[in-house]
């Protein structure tokens, strides 16, 4: 590969930590690898919880989160890859559209503006986070929503441990304004390589609507779609998140 950077873009009501085990298998394959955090993100989980509601965080749109991490990409000394997940992976779109990393890996992303399902998984998940009557709160995702919209395929423990570790408040702003210009592809625009993936069993970003997602760029430069049997939206922490990292990493050192 061309590079030897990778930037991980984390998603909604997570951190940087969701990488904490990405991290240090790549740079075992002797990667120099970079998390950034959203902004306001940098904190541990249990701050991010405790200043909840936090004001700040109410304001957070994804146009911040773009121009935050344009801000990290045009740090660097050399051109990386990204591989995002979730809300993170339609960032990794937005930057990719911007000619800010050789190659990209959009792990079960938000799809861009325009691109839409009326599946009821998606729709039930989705809707406490653009609540049009509470806009202006953040929101605290519930254990209980946790296990239907990100952890379906786990047992109770699992989820259980998962969402103490991870799971932090979110900002209304993030997926809505995603809906807008802020979330807006230009798909008939050449873009270095992408690669979408999804997760069969995945409720909040279902597989149909990431090849919706994948089909959209169809004939505009190289575009991959990987869907991963039995996997719900957590694949990036989940059991047989190696086979998810070794499969991005293939891809990537194959196209960039």
């Amino acid at each position: 590969m061309k590079t030897k950077t990778i930037v991980l873009i984390h998603g909604m009501f997570m951190t940087p930590l969701c990488w904490e085990k990405w991290i240090p298998y790549y740079e075992a394959k002797g990667y120099r690898v970079i998390a950034p955090a959203w902004p306001g993100r940098e904190q541990p989980v249990e701050a991010l919880r405790k200043n909840h509601p936090d004001s700040a965080l109410a304001k957070l749109n994804l146009g911040d989160v773009v121009d935050h991490m344009i801000r990290v990409f045009k740090s660097l000394d050399e051109k990386p890859v990204i591989i995002g997940h979730s809300m993170g992976g339609l960032v990794a779109q937005l930057l990719l559209q911007r000619d800010l990393a050789l190659a990209g890996v959009a792990i079960d992303p938000a799809p861009p503006a325009g691109v839409f399902t009326t599946a009821w998984s998606f729709v039930k998940s989705n809707f406490p986070a653009i609540n049009p009557f509470m806009l202006s709160q953040p929101v605290e995702m519930s254990f209980k929503h946790f296990q239907y919209a990100f952890v379906n395929t786990l047992s109770e423990a699992e989820q259980s441990a998962a969402y103490d570790r991870y799971v932090v408040p979110e900002s209304r702003g993030v997926p809505t304004s995603s809906l807008g210009a802020a979330g807006k592809v230009d798909f008939k625009k050449a873009h270095p390589p992408l690669l979408i993936t999804a997760g069969e069993k995945d409720h909040i970003i279902p597989a149909s609507l990431n090849r919706s997602n994948y089909k959209k760029y169809q004939g505009s430069s190289v575009t991959d779609f990987k869907e991963f049997e039995g996997r719900d939206h957590f694949i990036i922490g989940e059991k047989g998140w190696e086979e998810v990292a070794d499969y991005s990493l293939a891809w990537l050192e194959k196209v960039a």
